[in-house]
């Protein structure tokens, strides 16, 4: 049997977001939470999912998951992705390198950076504060 490859996601495969069903479905198990090091960006495409890209300068660090997936399993959570989206190599805090998701450069032009927030879970926390309506005042 061939041995699991860990997989770092930072967006929408995340647990209880939209297709983390993608990763269950292929077997994939959680591992844990963490961050990448302080050298990536992240872009919201549409407020649909994120893209994160590695840049040489300016950079955060970015929350993220890390999962454990079959090696068939990759190939099928790949073809699901997002056009735009790919597998890289990403370096966590813990200096460690897995595969994860990146999204590619262009696919970021004219959308929203949101590095500011972190990660794609503070980015979608604020952005539904924005959008939810505001009790009024009597």
């Amino acid at each position: 049997m061939a041995e699991k490859i860990k997989l770092a996601v930072n967006g929408t495969l995340m647990r209880g977001l939209a297709l983390n069903i993608n990763l269950l479905a292929v077997g994939a198990e959680f591992l844990y939470e963490t961050a990448t090091t302080p050298d990536y960006r992240l872009w919201s495409i549409d407020d649909i999912h994120p893209a994160m890209v590695r840049v040489s300068d300016g950079g955060v660090a970015v929350a993220l998951e890390v999962w454990q997936v079959p090696p068939a399993g990759l190939v099928q959570v790949l073809l699901q992705e997002p056009p735009g989206l790919s597998i890289g190599k990403v370096t966590l805090a813990t200096g460690e390198t897995v595969l994860g998701v990146l999204g590619e450069p262009v696919l970021c032009e004219g959308q929203r950076e949101i590095s500011a927030y972190g990660g794609w879970r503070s980015y979608s926390a604020a952005l539904e504060r924005e959008t939810k309506p505001q009790p009024q005042r009597l």
